[in-house]
């Protein structure tokens, strides 16, 4: 049997293949890519908004599955936050007089509670979000920004529900509804804006260090102590003279500036004066800071997810 081979040149190359040129050079002129190579910023955000009804979908199919063996299924995600806010009630309103100079303790506890159960899930589930769909990662070509994305957007449908019970339990301890309602729509914008981006950052360095998910727990339960989400944090400091570094921190810490934003739209007596000077634009600020600087951060690693 005769084996018939391309002609080779005396520098050692085949023939169509000219000596001296590469492989990057030889498959730019036949039109090849690398496979899973990093697209431009501009075209990495159009496909992830090609794959929106991808991300929408999944995030509700995984909704569904999530307590889909429980017997009271959905209703989860609702009791589990209100079984959160009776405990700390419990620990902190009677047992640690949290609750002393706080007008309408009961509201401003489970308005705390909800709106942290949204922000420190969405940064916890995000961290194992890529890690954790390595076989969906390798076997498919798709945006992996989709991953923790998905995530904060399935927990911010549970916020949306959390959110209908939330109003129905202020009405019944005594709140009225008024204009300033209108306030938490903008809030939960900022919000999930802001979780997503810090999901982003987190999906990234859980999927280059998976261990980090075995931390988050405790970062996550520290950031909630500091955050006035069981007691005032303006109350605590008309009593107590902290530094001034302190003082602004626990101030312009996002996840307390978010949760006072919604206490101030949702409960009448939480008062104006409690609010960080300027929250607005903080609240912006922190929302475009993580949310453009998680996207750009995880778009940088995009060709390394899954591998290794």
């Amino acid at each position: 049997m005769t084996v018939t081979t391309a002609p080779v040149t005396p520098a050692g190359t085949r023939a169509g293949n000219p000596a001296g040129t590469s492989a990057a050079e030889l498959a730019a002129a036949h039109g090849l890519t690398v496979s899973g190579a990093r697209p431009s910023l501009p075209r990495y955000v159009a496909q992830l908004w090609g794959r929106r009804h991808f991300v929408t979908a999944y995030a509700t199919a995984r909704m569904h599955a999530t307590y889909s063996t429980a017997k009271l299924g959905q209703v989860w995600h609702l009791v589990t936050p209100l079984l959160n806010a009776a405990v700390y009630y419990f620990i902190f309103g009677i047992v640690m007089h949290a609750s002393h100079g706080v007008p309408n303790y009961v509201p401003f506890l489970i308005t705390g509670v909800f709106v942290w159960d949204f922000i420190g899930s969405s940064i916890n589930a995000a961290t194992r979000s890529v890690h954790s769909n390595l076989g969906l990662v390798r076997a498919l070509h798709f945006p992996r920004a989709s991953l923790p994305i998905s995530t904060v957007v399935q927990l911010f449908q549970q916020l949306l529900v959390t959110m209908g019970a939330l109003v129905i339990l202020l009405l019944a301890f005594g709140q009225t509804p008024s204009p300033s309602w209108l306030l938490a729509v903008p809030t939960l914008v900022l919000m999930a804006v802001f979780c997503a981006g810090c999901a982003m950052v987190m999906a990234r360095i859980g999927s280059k260090s998976p261990d980090v998910s075995q931390l988050m727990p405790f970062v996550l339960r520290t950031w909630m102590y500091s955050s006035g989400v069981m007691w005032s944090i303006d109350t605590m400091l008309k009593t107590d003279h902290l530094p001034h570094w302190v003082t602004l921190a626990l101030k312009t810490n996002p996840a307390a500036v978010y949760i006072d934003l919604m206490r101030f739209a949702l409960i009448d007596t939480f008062p104006a004066h409690a609010l960080p000077h300027h929250v607005w634009p903080v609240a912006i600020g922190w929302a475009l800071l993580a949310g453009v600087g998680g996207f750009i951060y995880f778009w940088k690693a995009e060709e390394e997810y899954g591998r290794g």
